[in-house]
């Protein structure tokens, strides 16, 4: 299975079975079940840039000191973008740094794959829309039911829909979703069409060093380049979501010519 579908949760050595919203499966997770936390381990978690909103705050660090102490960066597949994903304690079982016997410790502020286990969502391919289009053909939902899990031999059951809102993960792919649309427009280009690195450093600085990312704005040239109204700097200045969405279609601009970022004269 390829990095795509993995940041999703999924193990690679199970076939996934494609979902729409109101495709049912049943499970629950709880710390009854015999093989609770084994799902954290040993598995390929690539954070989206809320998560790692989302983990940082929750531990009190800037985002540079989070990235470097808990995760690991390459590139993901097809793409020629720099990700991160979630470092690995130097265990046998290769568990997740915030994983223990009872649980997760920042549960509440968990990654996006790890939301929507037994679930992933993967992209296909970019394509423009219009008025009147849908971006139905955009993505779907994988279900994979993996022997070890005994949360599958529960009785709650699921739709799709109902799971992405039960887990908060609508919430997270609502955010994410200008991202989400950078990495698919560029897996859909040719492979020989690559960055230059400096495009890969601010993909990385935008995407995930959203603290460094508010120096970049507000502490160079930055707002002097561009037209940037009061409103909206004063808005991203305050409001790290709002910081990462503007970010997002700021990558949309210099990456792709996209957007509506327009020079001062």
């Amino acid at each position: 299975m390829s990095d795509e579908n993995r940041f999703s949760g999924a193990a690679a050595s199970i076939s996934p079975v494609r979902f729409g919203l109101n495709n049912k499966f049943v499970f629950e997770c709880h710390k009854g079940v015999s093989c609770f936390t084994s799902c954290c381990r040993g598995i390929n978690i690539i954070l989206t840039p809320y998560d790692i909103v989302r983990l940082k705050n929750r531990l009190g660090l800037p985002s540079d000191q989070f990235l470097a102490i808990y995760t690991d960066p390459h590139m993901l597949d097809k793409t020629d973008l720099p990700v991160v994903s979630l470092k690995h304690l130097d265990d046998e079982l290769q568990s997740c740094a915030f994983v223990r016997d009872d649980g997760c410790i920042v549960y509440e502020d968990r990654p996006t794959a790890c939301r929507y286990y037994p679930l992933g969502v993967a992209t296909l391919t970019h394509r423009e829309t219009g008025p009147g289009d849908t971006d139905d053909d955009e993505g779907f939902f994988f279900f994979i039911n993996e022997p070890h899990c005994k949360g599958f031999e529960e009785k709650k059951e699921w739709t799709v829909a109902e799971w992405r809102v039960d887990q908060g993960v609508d919430i997270h792919d609502e955010i994410n979703a200008e991202w989400t649309d950078l990495v698919v427009r560029k897996r859909s280009f040719p492979p020989n069409i690559r960055l230059t690195e400096q495009a890969k450093k601010m993909f990385f600085l935008a995407s995930y060093d959203i603290d460094n990312f508010r120096r970049f704005v507000f502490e160079s040239s930055f707002l002097s380049r561009y037209k940037i109204d009061d409103k909206t700097a004063e808005l991203i200045q305050e409001n790290e979501v709002e910081l990462l969405k503007f970010g997002f279609k700021w990558l949309k601009s210099i990456l792709f010519k996209k957007g509506d970022f327009q020079p001062k004269e």
